[in-house]
């Protein structure tokens, strides 16, 4: 049994909150507990130039860490990102993508 009560093969209740945010083409809030996910979803017309004439479209996704989503602040990621960073992203794109 865990401290909050759930024996430990029980997940946390999930929330979602659809069109969380105003602008993108699509948004949403996850929550799980204490975390909290925000997605969102842009539409553009490009593509990379190697999929031009394919009649394909391309997915990528944009990962991000608050400063203070943890116990110690995280330092922004402004000009250049982390190794971590972009490996994030590259799963996250990858696992859309086969979906």
């Amino acid at each position: 049994m865990r401290v909050d009560g759930r024996t430990v093969d029980q997940l946390r209740p999930v929330k979602i909150t659809p069109n969380f945010q105003k602008h993108p083409s699509g948004s949403c809030l996850i929550e799980m507990g204490n975390t909290r996910v925000i997605c969102s979803v842009m539409v553009e017309e490009s593509i990379p130039h190697w999929l031009k004439g394919s009649g394909k479209g391309w997915l990528t996704a944009e990962y991000s860490m608050l400063p203070g989503a943890s116990g110690s602040r995280i330092q922004r990621e402004r000009f250049k990102l982390g190794g971590r960073t972009q490996e994030i992203q590259r799963l996250i794109g990858r696992a859309l993508r086969t979906s």
